[in-house]
């Protein structure tokens, strides 16, 4: 493969491989954890907030599946809501707090699951149960609201050797391994672009970038590595996004704006990707996930669907009558049934990353979707909104901008306390 092309070999490859052998064999651990016998347990206490995220999906109930996870305890805000989760994961009511602090200092669990969807309360949860001495947190996503928010749990994570695992699940998906070693023996050629796209409903735009994109910009990370920068643009009604426009955005995710965007994403040696998202786009959201396009193949990627991934051979700018046909990819290959269906609802279910970060504490490494990789994907986003605060000019990585961008840009603000 040209050197300038996919650094799928050696830029992420690798660099997975500088805390772990290799992402393939942290995946296979990953999907093998929880199958180890150990008496070891890791007692859990949960966070939930019902009407204010909820318990995301599924991660107060994925514990109960794992023998060395007991649940110890729940902590909500709301009575009703914690009464139901207490009932559903079989606890008595003495088990349940009002306060996740409170619940944190008197349970001392082990992992804590960050379970709301609303982003706003992640850092703090975050940071309050690396404090209380848990050994590791699994949340939900999107990770944090920005860049300095994900410093400041990166940091609490260094000084008290923490693991935080963050839940796109795609990202365990035995699936991508195959896709990377599909690239390496260049079965799709020269890889010319990857591009990739929110849902493309209602929230097109900044909320499609933070809620569906993340699990996309997740994924491109984990197959081509680091980005070197960003230009963007972000769009209201067919023209440009102002501070008038900005609003605080559903599920807690701070400043937003436009109902379209389209960024462009430079990787290492050369590599492109682009991510658009434009709001009722007509694609009934089947343009959710990526596309790897190469000069002799393409490789689709449908986020949280089965199969993930399909590939169609060929030149794709070649005209061809009929056109090529779309090979499923599955954990055994091209065009080969799925041979382990229970391995994948388990990736589905949450149950591949929870004994993944299980195995990380034993094995004191990364999560394989651990803080930095997430930390990463926040960054990508937020640098979606610089470089259009810098009126489309390309942003480098890391962004010397730590705070929500829209904040800053000109004209009336959207209130204090916003943003992180």
């Amino acid at each position: 493969m040209d050197r300038r092309q996919f650094a799928i070999t050696a830029a992420s490859l690798c660099a997975a491989g500088a805390s772990n052998p290799s992402a393939s064999a942290q995946s296979a651990s990953a999907q093998s954890a929880s199958t180890q016998s150990t008496p070891e347990s890791f007692p859990v206490a949960v966070i939930g907030h019902t009407g204010r995220g909820d318990y995301g999906h599924g991660l107060d109930t994925v514990w109960k599946r794992i023998a060395e996870t007991p649940i110890l305890a729940v902590a909500d805000a709301n009575a009703s809501g914690r009464a139901k989760t207490l009932n559903k994961l079989g606890l008595a009511d003495d088990a349940g707090y009002a306060g996740y602090r409170e619940m944190l200092a008197k349970v001392s669990p082990s992992i804590v699951a960050v379970c709301p969807r609303h982003v706003d309360q992640h850092r703090d949860m975050i940071l309050a149960s690396i404090e209380a001495g848990a050994k590791g947190i699994y949340v939900e996503k999107p990770f944090v609201r920005t860049p300095r928010e994900a410093d400041e749990v990166l940091a609490a994570c260094a000084k008290h050797g923490a693991k935080v695992a963050v839940a796109h699940r795609n990202r365990y998906h035995p699936v991508l391994d195959v896709i990377a070693d599909l690239i390496r023996q260049e079965q799709i050629g020269r890889v010319l672009e990857i591009r990739g796209r929110g849902k493309g409903d209602r929230r097109g735009g900044g909320e499609d970038l933070w809620v569906l994109g993340s699990h996309v910009l997740n994924m491109i990370t984990a197959l081509a590595g680091k980005p070197q920068s960003c230009s963007a643009v972000l769009m209201h009604d067919g023209r440009p996004v102002t501070k008038q426009d900005v609003r605080q955005g559903a599920e807690g995710l701070g400043p937003l704006a436009g109902d379209e965007l389209h960024a462009r994403f430079l990787f290492d040696r050369g590599l492109t990707v682009y991510f658009d998202s434009v709001a009722n786009d007509g694609t009934a959201n089947q343009g959710f996930g990526l596309q790897i396009i190469g000069s002799k193949g393409t490789i689709a990627i449908y986020a949280d669907r089965t199969p993930l991934a399909y590939l169609a051979s060929g030149n794709p700018f070649e005209r061809r009558d009929p056109p090529p046909r779309w090979l499923p990819i599955t954990s055994g290959g091209v065009d080969v049934p799925e041979p382990n269906p229970e391995l994948i609802r388990r990736v589905q279910h949450h149950d591949v990353a929870a004994a993944d970060l299980i195995q990380a504490i034993r094995d004191d490494r990364e999560p394989l979707c651990n803080a930095a990789e997430a930390a990463l994907t926040v960054e990508m986003i937020c640098g979606v909104f610089e470089s259009h605060r810098q009126n489309g000019a390309a942003v480098t990585f890391p962004l010397e901008q730590r705070d929500h961008p829209l904040l800053h840009l000109p004209g009336r603000g959207v209130g204090k306390g916003d943003g992180g």
